[in-house]
């Protein structure tokens, strides 16, 4: 397994939480990865909206796997800081993160990720933005 695609997979597969949280593989690339969460009950918090714990686990995974993404193999990445802007509460049938490599290192790296709403397959309202500092770690 050798190919971006199959790390990438792997990587994001083996993230127990995202597994519980029912997150969705929907584009992986150099660099870009996007990823889907289903809006169910069991993700949101008392007002029906996606809690956002869910919301920055989503994000997070994106930027994370898009900054894997470029590394070489026998490398990971571990998140060592991010900032979350909330712009609207999170609802609509899925929530859909971008994660994008703003500037790749060798050590440290710098993400960001968009998440939007999506519902009927047709992108809604911006949920939340978040930029991040990845780290290599390994090999």
């Amino acid at each position: 397994m050798d190919t971006v695609v199959d790390r990438l997979r792997s990587n994001l597969q083996g993230q127990q939480l995202l597994t519980v949280l029912g997150v969705e593989i929907v584009e992986l690339a150099r660099g870009r990865v996007v990823l889907d969460l289903p809006v169910r009950p069991e993700v949101t918090q008392q007002n029906g909206y996606v809690h956002a714990g869910a919301i920055s686990t989503l994000a997070d995974a994106a930027a994370g796997a898009a900054a894997l993404s470029l590394m070489p193999e026998g490398k990971d990445v571990l998140s060592v800081e991010f900032k979350l802007n909330l712009l609207s509460p999170g609802v609509g049938e899925r929530l859909r993160a971008t994660g994008t490599v703003v500037r790749a290192g060798r050590t440290v790296t710098v993400v960001s990720a968009e998440v939007r709403s999506v519902t009927d397959g047709v992108p809604g309202k911006d949920v939340a933005l978040l930029q991040g500092t990845m780290i290599a770690v390994g090999g």
